[in-house]
């Protein structure tokens, strides 16, 4: 289809009921920056991009550092973390604290909504500074700080950062050895740029892995009997905290939204990512989603309905008692 859907996974009360891959084609790194498209029979074993999704995966990340307390709360102004940036300190910009990147909510101009390769973008523009948490923390204050909701893989580079200098290891390490490790997830690839994670984009896992990330998060943080983050960081990260865009809300790197089954409206939360990479989580439903995709430049809302429309499907396919 037109959809060039990767693979679908339906998880529903732990197990895994439905699983497809197909071939389509996809975009295959090249250089720093660079890609060029091929055609690629996905499998089971095949790690895939999350692009975006990459995002919820490290909220968990920055929830464990949080319950090891490393990390004392979300209420820990960014600034703390970086004595490098002192002579950027201003009044303005003590108020921008952790939980203001959590939810995208940093009040600072951002815009990246254009394809990806373009100049006149914040992202693009954030990695060529040579600096991006300098990059990201002076750009134009555009509104107090956790009013409104900006999308800013800026963001990232900062909860990147942080999680690096307050665990001592960079992101990729610290969820390698306190969330991939325990949810028996191994060959997953996170991307650094410079000796930070890519934690905005950079994660490739396999779409079953994808299916435990989210089975993880309906069971409040447990895996295999083991508490693997706090019940209270998966409750915080995956409420709605923050209006966003079309109908969606989002918490810490979480999105939630509304669905319909069997003529009701029924809750989920997502890992959402560009080119069609989803987790969406349906908690009444005891049911995981997990959809992966190769429709990367295309930015109309066409591309976005026909992306979403899997879930749609899934959700219309089945009788689960709600």
């Amino acid at each position: 289809s037109g959809a060039n859907v990767h693979s679908v996974l339906v998880v529903h009360r732990g197990n895994l009921v439905f699983e497809r891959y197909f071939t389509g084609k996809d975009e295959v790194p090249v250089s720093f920056l660079g890609t060029r498209v091929e055609n690629v029979a996905f499998d089971a074993d095949t790690p895939h991009s999350l692009k975006s999704a990459s995002k919820s995966v490290a909220s968990l990340a920055v929830g464990i550092a949080i319950d090891q307390g490393l990390i004392r709360s979300v209420d820990e102004p960014i600034l703390d973390f970086f004595p490098e940036l002192a002579d950027i300190r201003t009044p303005e910009r003590d108020r921008l604290l952790l939980r203001h990147a959590l939810s995208m909510t940093l009040g600072l101009q951002w815009i990246e909504a254009t394809p990806a390769t373009g100049p006149a973008n914040d992202e693009t523009r954030m990695y060529l500074s040579g600096d991006a948490c300098r990059y990201v923390l002076t750009r134009p204050i555009i509104a107090l700080p956790g009013e409104q909701f900006f999308y800013s893989t800026g963001a990232l580079a900062l909860i990147s950062a942080i999680v690096h200098k307050a665990t001592g290891q960079p992101l990729d390490e610290f969820a390698r050895a306190h969330l991939f490790a325990p949810l028996g997830i191994s060959g997953e690839q996170w991307n650094r740029i410079g000796r930070d994670t890519d934690a905005g984009g950079g994660l490739y896992l396999r779409p079953r892995d994808m299916a435990r990330i989210g089975q993880l998060v309906l069971d409040g943080g447990r895996w295999n009997g083991s508490q693997i983050v706090s019940k209270g960081w998966i409750d915080a990260s995956t409420s709605t905290l923050v209006k966003a865009t079309d109908d969606q809300g989002y918490g810490y790197l979480w999105w939630t939204g509304r669905a319909r089954h069997k003529r009701k409206d029924v809750l989920w939360i997502g890992a959402l990512g560009r080119g069609g990479q989803s987790i969406r989580i349906v908690p009444e439903l005891d049911l995981v989603v997990v959809v992966t995709a190769g429709y990367y430049q295309d930015y109309s809302p066409q591309a976005f309905k026909m992306q979403y429309s899997v879930f749609a499907h899934v959700l219309r396919a089945t009788s689960f008692p709600a």
